[in-house]
């Protein structure tokens, strides 16, 4: 076997993607449990390479891949890769972002409805003993305009779900052209800010959307919104959302990421702000779990042996 294509996979993985490799020819190394320091020692001989958001493929690890020819994302976003470097150096990069949609449109949606129905303050309510209804008085989603920023696969899978809600789905998306459907309607920013009532993100990191949604942003709307972000947690500036709920501009959000998810490895500033957010009632949170299901585990693998298999024949 020494002389096999080799393809290394530093992260957890369905079997069906090693077996399917397998019988692909590729001598795979599965090594979920290598660090930086593992994947830049051994990536030297590497052909493939399989990653998730545990490390950064940057210009120093990718330096070291003398024979690297493709990096596959098991997952969505593609803001842990040098993609300037990989392009560069002519190595293709692709991700699985239509495996973990459904799930991604799904847990927005739970997390929405948990919101207007204040389902987790009064479950700890009620846990404390606490019966208050008047204070638990939820809203109907039914009448509402929602805002949707990125009109890709999460941002499409979250307007079919909205379909039988009675809501009007105004959808943003810089990149594309002629977009409506029976779903939503293809929308200026400018008129989610006068309109929308919930606005949800579904755009990736990127130069552009780092810190996209900052107080700036949030006192263009016209009415207090309830803000979703199941995207990435540096898209939303996190003091700048505290003071935002605090000031009534956001009525509630809810966040499956943060700009820093190493919560047990926060700066200063990073705890104060992250103290504020676990204090508040107006606020759900989830660890990144959005897109991170038994069906999705298995899609994600399913698409990409798929695209390595038309990639490299």
């Amino acid at each position: 076997m020494s002389g096999s294509k080799q393809v290394l996979i530093i992260d957890d993985v369905h079997e069906l993607l090693i077996k399917g490799l397998k019988q692909l020819g590729w001598l795979v190394h599965y090594r979920p449990e290598w660090d930086r320091d593992n994947l830049i020692s051994n990536i030297e001989q590497m052909e493939g390479l399989i990653v998730r958001t545990k490390t950064n493929i940057d210009q120093d690890v990718l330096s070291h891949a003398k024979k690297l020819r493709w990096i596959a994302r098991a997952g969505a976003g593609l803001d842990n890769l040098d993609t300037v470097y990989c392009d560069q150096h002519h190595i293709s990069y692709f991700n699985a972002g239509e495996a973990n949609a459904d799930a991604v449109g799904e847990q927005t949606i739970a997390m929405l409805l948990s919101l207007l129905a204040n389902v987790v303050k009064a479950d700890a309510e009620v846990r404390q003993g606490i019966w208050d209804r008047a204070g638990n008085t939820g809203e109907e989603l039914s009448g509402k305009t929602v805002g949707i920023i990125g009109y890709g696969n999460t941002g499409k899978a979250l307007a079919r779900r909205l379909s039988g809600f009675n809501v009007k789905v105004l959808a943003y998306d810089k990149y594309l052209q002629h977009y409506s459907d029976s779903y939503a309607t293809e929308s200026t920013m400018q008129a989610i800010f006068e309109n929308a009532d919930v606005l949800s993100l579904h755009v990736p990191l990127t130069k552009e959307t780092m810190h996209m949604v900052d107080a700036t942003f949030i006192r263009q709307f016209k009415n207090p919104i309830i803000l979703l972000n199941l995207s990435r947690g540096k898209i939303v500036r996190l003091h700048d959302l505290c003071l935002a709920l605090e000031l009534g501009f956001v009525k509630k959000a809810a966040l499956d990421v943060l700009e820093n998810e190493n919560i047990h490895a926060l700066t200063a500033d990073e705890k104060k702000w992250y103290s504020k957010l676990i204090q508040s009632n107006k606020l759900i949170l989830t660890p990144h779990i959005g897109g991170w299901t038994v069906e999705s585990y298995r899609k994600i693998s399913e698409v990409l042996l798929r695209k390595i298999k038309e990639l490299t024949g």
